[in-house]
């Protein structure tokens, strides 16, 4: 484990955040053996069709004196029935904000995003602790449960409209991390999906565990600050339905998050169906996912999703 956790500090120490990555040399995790898929408990119905409006709040947390965790929620302004609640976690020196075209995307298509601010890995941090990614699980953990009380809060403008049955979690590169960690060392049974972005496994480890929930993983081959052969690695650990979108040009962050280039489309596009068909058991949306990746030529995915 120390080890796992000094290869992660100096992972997380080159920067990981949208602006500012500097390169690094990473080594991937040792191959593992073939593991056999699980099925992943279908859902069935459909995702809205309409775009919404989006509106966002802020919700103050902490989790001891020591956490605070104020935490931003993009969510559709309007429309009847309940909303998928995802989960996002940045990249170390980053912020909720840096991802808001993303997360934006995300919620006017019907989805509600909780995106904490941690305490030592954000930018604005008092002092930024790159080791402090092995928190970050538990502080997630912990934000969805609050967020998932505002269900049921009287007067609250989310009362009734979270599906608190379907949820999710996602992260960019050290959020990445931390998303890996709710489905392993820190294993969230509530989340029924995921998707890591430029993310790997340093430091939490590649024991997945718990009900089968479908991953998606986003990754560059020109990443210079998380290697792609470690977000590989990982991926190939996992034991349930699984997809793997490639960025033969992508970076870590620039042309994979950034709004404004083809790379940007492709992400927004695969993850928003994967979300559909995850969480909603949209299966049209399933079907769309390899011309979502592929056509551009932008990205190639390998689709293990059964």
């Amino acid at each position: 484990m120390r080890a796992s956790l000094a290869a992660a500090s100096v992972l997380l120490l080159a920067g990981c955040s949208v602006s500012v990555p500097r390169p690094v040399t990473t080594t991937a995790p040792p191959p593992a053996p073939a593991v056999t898929s699980a099925p992943a408990p279908e859902k069935t119905g459909r995702a809205p069709r309409q775009s919404f409006d989006v509106d966002t709040r802020q919700l103050r947390l902490s989790r001891g004196t020591d956490r605070p965790l104020p935490v931003t929620i993009w969510y559709p302004d309007a429309g009847a029935g309940r909303f998928p609640v995802i989960l996002f976690s940045h990249g170390l020196t980053g912020r909720p904000s840096d991802y808001a075209p993303l997360l934006e995307h995300w919620a006017s298509a019907g989805f509600v995003i909780a995106a904490p601010t941690y305490p030592y890995t954000s930018r604005g941090a008092e002092r930024v602790n790159a080791l402090d990614v092995i928190n970050q699980p538990a502080d997630a953990t912990y934000v969805l449960s609050e967020v998932l009380k505002l269900d049921r809060r009287a007067g609250d403008v989310l009362r009734g409209r979270l599906a608190t049955d379907r949820l999710a979690a996602a992260g960019h590169s050290a959020g990445g991390i931390t998303t890996i960690g709710l489905f392993s060392v820190a294993r969230d049974e509530r989340l029924d999906a995921g998707v890591v972005l430029a993310g790997s496994a340093l430091g939490v480890g590649l024991g997945f565990t718990g009900p089968p929930a479908p991953l998606l993983f986003v990754h560059g081959e020109l990443d210079s600050v998380v290697s792609y052969a470690s977000g590989k690695a990982a991926y190939d650990r996992v034991p349930w339905p699984k997809a793997f979108l490639t960025l033969p040009d992508g970076d870590h962050g620039q042309s994979l998050l950034r709004e404004g280039n083809g790379a940007f489309d492709v992400v927004a596009d695969s993850t928003l169906d994967f979300w559909r068909w995850s969480l909603y058991g949209d299966t049209d949306a399933k079907r769309r996912l390899p011309e979502d990746a592929g056509a551009s030529g932008l990205g190639r995915l390998e689709d293990q999703l059964g």
